[in-house]
């Protein structure tokens, strides 16, 4: 499980040289999924599909505790909850906006889309 902890995190530091080094406008670890989806797609083509990999097992055990990840995002958030509310007008205007011009865009895209395909 270590060996395979590393190789995530090797993705990610891979990812983040990548897109540091490059000045490239993507976050280093989603560069970093991207080098571990190559990887396994290629590790695909030479091993039977059937046998789960050390990688499969660590992410599964990473997935299946994500929720005590947010807990300290949830605690500064707590921190912050004077200059929240003082702001509270502001945000809850921002979160609507941006959740209406994403809902917009998401049709937009998907008739754009069925338009060019028919």
């Amino acid at each position: 499980m270590v060996a395979a902890f590393a190789q995530l995190l090797a993705c990610q530091l891979a990812g983040e040289i990548t897109t540091r080094s490059l000045n490239l406008p993507v976050p280093g670890p989603v560069l970093g999924l991207v080098f571990m989806a190559v990887i396994l797609l290629v590790r695909a083509q030479w091993r039977d599909t059937s046998e789960e990999l050390p990688v499969e097992r660590t992410a599964a055990a990473i997935l299946a505790n994500l929720g005590l990840l947010f807990v300290p995002a949830g605690v500064g958030v707590l921190q912050q909850l004077g200059l929240l509310s003082s702001h509270a007008v502001g945000i809850a205007l921002t979160v609507v906006l941006s959740t209406l011009l994403t809902l917009l865009s998401t049709v937009g895209t998907f008739l754009l889309v069925k338009k060019v395909l028919a």
